[in-house]
């Protein structure tokens, strides 16, 4: 008797690569105001950048940063800013819509 044949599961997207917005704020030290911190994110993880928000004096930076891409993508950019030492933490109320 003849074998049916297994049928073929379709793999649905990973969660983890699901498309997505995350707004955060972004608190640099003193010593990395002069840095283009955006544009190495950029470069490093493949999400798109869009700043919000900012401002900058001597002693601090603050911007308000949209994160576009995977969840594994965000997470990870997050994790490498915080080595950078920059505070994160994400835009609770949308008061930025234009």
């Amino acid at each position: 008797m003849p074998q049916k044949p297994k049928p073929t599961r379709v793999r649905r997207k990973d969660a983890a690569d699901a498309p997505q917005k995350t707004r955060l704020w972004l608190m640099y030290p003193p010593r990395l105001i002069r840095t283009p911190v955006v544009w190495e994110l950029s470069q490093r993880f493949k999400l798109i950048t869009n700043v919000r928000q900012a401002s900058v004096t001597d002693e601090i930076g603050v911007v308000c940063l949209e994160l576009e891409g995977s969840r594994s993508q965000i997470k990870a950019s997050i994790k490498w800013l915080e080595r950078m030492k920059i505070r994160v933490e994400p835009v609770e109320i949308n008061v930025i819509e234009s």
